[in-house]
Order: C-alpha cells, then structure tokens, then sequence
C-alpha cells in the first residue's frame, strides 16, 4: 500500500490519541483509560515522601501545625505565618512557625518566627508592613514588618481567671527573618472576657488610620490606633448575627467589589468552633459596611465560605498585589484534627484562592477559586469535548494518578454521582441531586476513617439553592489526603480531608437521567516538593 502525506499524518495523529487514552464500551458502560506519560511515584521526592503527605499544598517539615497567621505580601514575597508545636504531632505551647513564597505555590520553609515567653504562648494573629513608620519602631528607609497577635497565659488560665488573653506585638527590621517583641507588650489588656483573641490589623486608607479586629467570646470588637501600639476600642459586632454553636475565632475584614457592578461591600470572616454545617469546625461570613469604626449588616441567614468539613481559621493576605484578596485556611476540623494518621507531621493549608463577591436572585455571595498560579503545575493528560452518559449506566476513567490531579468539566443541572475508588476497595462519593439542590460528600467508606468516630460517620450534605444555571462546572482538585471541589467558579466550595489505603485509581461518573459530561479535562499536577 502507498501512503501519502496525508495519509501518514492521519495515521500518526490516531496513533498519538490512541497512547493517550483508549475508551471502549462494557455492557453499555463506557470505559476511558488514561496512559500517563508518568506516574507519580511514592517516592518522587527526598522529602515529604511519607503516606499522605500533601504534594502540593503547604505542610510543615515536621511536627504540628494550625491556624495561618501573619499573611503578608513584601518585596515579592508572601509570608505564611503559622500556628506551631516544634515539639509533638499534637498541639502543643503555641510558636509562629514561618514560610516563604514568591508564587503562593511553590514554599521554602524559615525558622521559627516568634516563641512563647513569661507573657504565654503565641496565638493567633496577622502581619503588617508599617511603610511610614509610624509605630517608630524602624525607620522610612526601613519600615518595620509587625505582628500583632495573642498571647495565652497557661498559668492565668490553670489559675482560674478570665483575663489570661492580651495581644502582644513584635516587629522585624529584616524583612520578617528574625524578630523582636515590643517591651511594652501586652499592648491591648485583657478586661475580664476568658476568649478575648486572633487580632486582624490593616491600614484603612480612607480613615488613615490602622484597624483592628478580634473576637471576645461570641462576638467581634473593632479598634483604631495611629501607630499600631496605643489602641482606642471603636464598636462591637455579633451578639445577635450569625452562627453561635461555638466560640468565635480568627476574624479578619476587608473591601471587595461586587462583580458586574460599582458597588462595593465590606466582608467579616468569623471562624466558629463548634458549629460548622456539617459539624465541628467552619468559617462563616458577613456581607456590609464599614466605616472604619462601625460594621453593619442587614444580612439574615448564616453563610459559609465552605461547606466541607476541612477549611477552619483561613484568612487573607495584607497588601497582596493587584487589589487581589487572597486567602488560606487551615485545612482540618478541631473534631479529629490531633488524631488524623499521619506521622511526622500533622496538617496542611487549603490550597490558595482567590475571594470575590458576585450578586445572585439580589443575595450577596462570597466566591473563592484556586489562584491561577497553581496552573503553571498541570500537565493534562485527558481532554474530551464531550462524553455522553445514558441513564443508568456509568462512564468509568481508570486513571493512576488521580490522587495528585485536577479535574474539570461541565454537566447539565441533572442527577450526577462521581466514584472515586482504588483497588483495596475503598471510595470517596460526592453526588448532586438536583430534584432536592443538595449536595453531598461520603467519606464514610473512603480508606482509613476510624482514626476519630466523627471522621466517617454521616453524609456531609449541603443545601444549593444559588445553583440557578442550567449546567453546573464541576472543579476537583484531589492531593494524596485531601479533595476540593469547587461549582459554578466557586458560588459553593467542599474541602475535606481524605486517607485511602491505596491511592484512587478509577473515577466512576453515574447518573439516572441522560447526562452530557461536556469539555472534560483532566491534568496531573506536579509536586511542589520534587528536586
């Protein structure tokens, strides 16, 4: 036979697509296969090779972390600040643990940042560059980076009495490598209320003056102060809003604007611990305004920034480039959190994302997305403009590397059931019904989950009802202990923590209506920590 040009380039261009998935029918059940150009191996890396180990977002070298704290942008440089415990895979006496980034992505870890001293244990707080100097604690030339945060007096809480809580402040002239506490610390006193923490402090351009926000208990106070040393209390927020299952944590407020309009809100993120939706630990926010004294809100009903039970105590980055807000939280639940498997280590970050505001049927809604950095990471190895699914039957994708990839694809407003499952027969199932606009997470069979009764016991299930669209984007990310799901860019976001025996290796998509899976990709994300 002869082949012409024509006829070869065909042929060439078969065989490539051939290598790079085959998809055959099983009594009416479609099957794909996905060859990876590699798989990722256990033991990719020197280091955070260990099962379960996060490869691409942020995890201490060794032993416990918590709560982000601190988050500022300098110099090109993000600063991740952290709750810590150098000592035990368990909380324990409280440090600021430090890392550094200059893409929100890719993290190289520092020293220690601040340790506990005779006015107690370091919790919570958030950083600042003062570019003017107008705490006096640097110079113009070279403005001082300020952490402002609380400390935790054990032998005051041991002692039984309510004050043992004052927010301390420290200040680096190097850029945030190496630190010195203020001698007139506790700059703001504790008046008698036992949970009285987490400060957020941020520079309000239109009051020229610095704001500070921290949580008393069941509520939110809010302070201005010159020179981010002598405070005034301003007002208070909370009693009567929101969620109150639990103690109050981790504030943090800032402006977005309202997409597709002028219009400008002000955000209030409050962590609650307990209380979440579907259980233990959440963050819920509030949509109004603020004049650098007073926040207001005629909001009623209580929102989420996740419906998942793993997103607690995130906050965003001060003086982040491009008016972006970007967030992190701490990616557990106070339910299980100190007994999750893993050794070494304990916890991870959400991965970054960025916040923004969206007006849907005259309801505010707070969006979050994965920050467009974290492509640069992904290698797609599927790519279908359209796969249709009939009732009843399913579409399974054998894929190796499901573990350590992203998914994304579009689907009618219909019945849809996703299986993620490995050979030691362990499966993660999230499933949209859309007859009742639910949607739902069962981890309950998902590897090991026997660690803390609350890990696998219930159906995480979460009301939609701002699904309004036709279609719904369906975006996953899974890393090798965890899964984040984000619809419609973000109106609902799922993250939860996940431990299989073996990593997933089949995704199984099922529906009992006629379904259209339409622009399906899915890519292999490379590790962060790989040499």
């Amino acid at each position: 036979m002869k082949f012409t040009s024509k006829t070869l380039l065909i042929l060439l261009l078969f065989g490539t697509l051939k290598l790079l998935f085959s998809c055959k029918k099983e009594e009416n059940n479609a099957v794909i296969t996905v060859n990876s150009s590699e798989k990722i191996k256990s033991d990719s890396s020197k280091i955070f090779k260990e099962p379960f180990r996060p490869q691409f977002h942020f995890s201490p070298e060794k032993k416990w972390m918590n709560d982000p704290n601190g988050m500022v942008y300098y110099k090109g440089i993000y600063h991740l600040f952290y709750q810590y415990y150098p000592n035990d895979i368990v909380w324990g006496p409280m440090h600021w643990g430090h890392a550094t980034s200059t893409d929100l992505i890719h993290w190289k870890h520092k020293k220690i940042a601040l340790f506990p001293d005779k006015l107690g244990l370091i919790f919570s707080g958030s950083a600042v560059v003062d570019l003017n100097n107008t705490s006096g604690l640097g110079t113009k030339e070279t403005p001082p980076m300020v952490a402002i945060y609380t400390y935790h007096n054990m032998e005051g809480e041991k002692a039984g009495k309510t004050n043992f809580q004052t927010q301390g402040l420290a200040y680096s002239l190097d850029d945030g490598n190496t630190w010195e506490k203020y001698k007139g610390n506790p700059i703001i006193e504790n008046s008698g209320l036992k949970d009285f923490r987490d400060p957020k402090v941020f520079w309000n351009t239109k009051t020229n003056l610095w704001n500070l926000v921290l949580v008393a208990g069941d509520h939110a106070q809010f302070y201005t102060s010159k020179n981010l040393i002598n405070w005034t209390f301003a007002s208070e927020f909370g009693k009567n809003n929101g969620a109150h299952g639990g103690v109050w944590e981790c504030p943090d407020i800032f402006k977005l604007k309202v997409a597709n309009s002028n219009e400008e809100k002000w955000v209030l993120l409050v962590s609650i611990n307990p209380g979440a939706p579907n259980g233990g630990s959440g963050t819920q926010y509030f949509i109004g305004d603020f004049d650098g004294k007073n926040f207001q809100t005629t909001q009623k009903e209580t929102k989420w920034i996740d419906y998942g039970t793993d997103n607690y105590a995130g906050v965003t980055y001060n003086d982040a480039p491009n008016d972006r807000r970007l967030f992190i939280g701490w990616m557990s639940n106070w339910q299980y959190a100190r007994n999750t498997p893993t050794k070494n280590w304990r916890s991870a970050m959400t991965l970054p994302r960025e916040l923004a505001l969206e007006k849907l049927n005259n309801n505010y809604i707070l969006k979050s997305t994965p920050v467009e950095e974290l492509n640069k990471q992904f290698t797609t190895e599927l790519s279908k403009n359209l796969l249709s699914l009939n009732a009843n039957h399913t579409l399974t994708i054998n894929y190796d590397n499901i573990n350590q990839s992203n998914i994304k694809f579009e689907a009618y407003s219909k019945n849809l059931k996703l299986v993620f499952s490995n050979d030691a027969k362990d499966s993660l199932v999230i499933d949209y019904d859309a007859k009742q606009k639910t949607f739902s997470i069962d981890r309950r069979h998902s590897g090991i989950v026997n660690f803390e009764a609350n890990f696998g016991k219930e159906i995480h299930k979460t009301s939609t009802p701002n699904i309004i669209s036709k279609t719904i984007n369906y975006h996953i990310i899974l890393d090798w202990s965890s899964i984040e799901i984000f619809l419609n860019d973000g109106i609902y976001t799922f993250t939860e923590q996940i431990f299989p025996k073996k990593p997933y290796n089949k995704l199984s998509i099922q529906s009992n209506e006629n379904q259209e899976i339409k622009n399906i990709k899915i890519a292999k994300i490379k590790g962060i920590w790989q040499d």
